[in-house]
């Protein structure tokens, strides 16, 4: 997959696609990130990317010809262009997944006030968010997206297989994890996962991953939604027939609840 990145700051994008598993990815091919500085397509001589908006108000926004020239420069056939913008449905992972499959995506980060509509009629296929809230610009958004899709392109992620479980990949919270030692502070790894009992284990998992998504995502996943196997799983984790970390000790407490009730 090929990304191109069009942005007034250049520089807080390309240092982070150097790092960890996008700048590896990048180095062996799997996927192709390119960053653009706007003030490319802008006019000489000061190469303006933004101005005042008609009718008035704070702040500036950014004009129609730059990001237009930027993005007809760009495309080809197979593009698809995304302006990330806070007034678009948040990001969620089938839209990660979705967009995974593209071969190539064009990025535009919007910054100020916002840009000239006239950019969506002419050149956006889509705009997406990353959550109901504002940040100075469409540069960690960018980021955000280009991580999560790159995720999903094969040998960029190591174990496949991790993918493929981790939490909202198959609509559901992750379960909860351990590793050493089996003991830390009083508070023991669940007896299931040291069972070396395969279908014990993915049982306990399963069951944990629908308790967890209930408890703290119920939006995710209603009880009406729930099949007739997952209901028989909660119900013995909530019978206690499922080795569950409700049995460790309490966690200490720090004494502000008692203050507060004095």
């Amino acid at each position: 997959m090929r990304v191109d990145v069009v942005t007034i700051f250049p520089g807080m994008v390309e240092p982070v696609l150097a790092q960890s598993l996008l700048g590896k990815a990048r180095e062996r091919g799997l996927i192709d990130v390119q960053v653009h500085d706007l003030r490319r397509w802008a006019d000489p001589p000061h190469r303006q990317v933004d101005d005042y908006a008609y009718g008035g108000g704070p702040g500036m926004l950014m004009k129609p010809e730059p990001i237009v020239r930027a993005v007809e420069e760009l495309r080809t056939e197979a593009s698809w262009t995304v302006l990330l913008s806070p007034q678009a449905q948040p990001l969620t992972q089938p839209a990660v997944r979705r967009l995974a499959e593209r071969q190539h995506l064009i990025l535009v980060c919007g910054r100020y006030e916002g840009v000239d509509d006239r950019v969506r009629d002419l050149v956006i296929d889509e705009e997406i968010s990353i959550g109901d809230y504002i940040v100075a610009g469409g540069e960690v958004p960018a980021l955000v997206l280009i991580e999560a899709t790159s995720r999903l392109i094969p040998g960029v992620v190591g174990c496949g297989d991790s993918v493929r479980d981790e939490s909202h990949a198959a609509g559901l919270l992750e379960y909860p994890q351990y590793t050493r030692p089996e003991e830390f502070r009083g508070r023991r790894v669940p007896a299931t996962l040291l069972s070396g009992d395969h279908g014990r284990v993915a049982d306990w998992r399963r069951a944990h991953a629908l308790r967890r998504t209930l408890d703290r995502r119920p939006d995710l996943l209603s009880e009406p939604d729930l099949t007739e196997a997952q209901r028989r799983l909660l119900a013995e984790f909530d019978s206690g027939g499922q080795d569950d970390t409700s049995e460790q000790p309490p966690r200490p407490s720090s004494g502000r609840d008692d203050e507060a009730s004095a």
